[in-house]
């Protein structure tokens, strides 16, 4: 069995074998792995080669979003949020770093946060994202974080549902830490392995593993576990909704007993059901997440 990436145990087990039911870029089997310590779920072996293939030019971070109703609640979700996050820094103007930020939707909603915002920099690996990115006033680096070299800091961090995709999640965190202004502030987004859903959709198909995309999902322990070895420190941890996780987890699912199609042409995200499975469930999560732990874990870092 393979060693777990995060505390290095070698007391892992199967948890899941799983295919691409969301893109469809592949037919190959892939294993996924839990450590008996910290409950790390782990891809392997990772698909470090085929980073153009999994994410395909329909990926939803790479292409634009038509504005829907749910898109418009997330934004005005992502307002409220960010404006908390933002009042934090000081000083007359901020610098943004986002870490596979794809086309800059959330650059640009938090340049609406804060007049302050007076720089905005995307890391990502689409050039058509990086096209739909510039012409909405962003710079853009098409590559991975580990590729970005740069003599700026920045005030804000950015890492949406980013962490888990990478191959060495210490790396980029020790990255970041050498990116961040002293007085700056990362924000980090990603799965929580220890929620109901996973257990749930275990044998079937469970959303957060986003497979093959995330390659190293976490626990609240394996996370701040991560930390002891990089100079960043909770400042705040909370759990939030992770309705896109229902809905993956559900359409598949429906896919799988022959009910819907879904397709490479047609991935699980541009289906009618997302929106509306994704509406119920987050509202459903944002009460659930004032008694239990949900599948999202949302994290603000500061330099130790």
């Amino acid at each position: 069995m393979p060693s777990c990436p995060v505390c290095y145990n070698s007391e892992t087990s199967l948890w899941s074998t799983s295919k691409d039911y969301e893109y469809f870029t592949s037919d190959n089997l892939y294993n996924y792995f839990q450590c008996a310590e910290c409950k790390t779920l782990f891809l392997h072996p990772q698909p470090l080669n085929d980073l153009k293939s999994i994410y395909p030019s329909n990926y939803y971070s790479f292409v634009r979003q038509k504005r829907n109703l749910v898109i418009r609640i997330k934004e005005w979700l992502d307002k409220k949020n960010f404006k908390k996050v933002l009042r934090k820094i000081d000083g007359s103007t901020i610098t943004v770093l986002d870490v596979g930020g794809g086309t800059g939707w959330l650059c640009s909603v938090i340049k609406q946060c804060d007049t302050r915002v007076v720089s905005t920099q995307i890391v990502d690996i689409d050039s058509n994202a990086k096209e739909l990115a510039r012409q909405q006033g962003h710079e853009f680096f098409e590559g991975t974080l580990e590729e970005f070299t740069t003599t700026e800091k920045y005030d804000l961090i950015l890492m949406l549902n980013l962490i888990e995709h990478v191959s060495s999640p210490l790396e980029v965190l020790k990255k970041v830490s050498h990116l961040l202004n002293p007085n700056g502030l990362v924000v980090v987004k990603t799965p929580n392995v220890l929620c109901w859903e996973a257990r749930l959709f275990r044998t079937s198909y469970w959303g957060g593993l986003h497979c093959p995309r995330h390659w190293v999902l976490f626990s609240e322990k394996s996370f701040r576990r991560t930390l002891q070895n990089v100079s960043l420190e909770v400042t705040d941890l909370t759990y939030t909704q992770g309705a896109p996780f229902w809905a993956f987890s559900i359409i598949v699912l429906l896919y799988k007993k022959k009910w819907i199609n879904i397709s490479r042409d047609k991935p699980v995200i541009y289906h009618s059901l997302y929106p509306v499975l994704s509406g119920l469930f987050a509202a459903l999560d944002f009460v659930r997440c004032r008694f239990t732990k949900t599948a999202q874990m949302f994290i603000i870092l500061k330099n130790g």
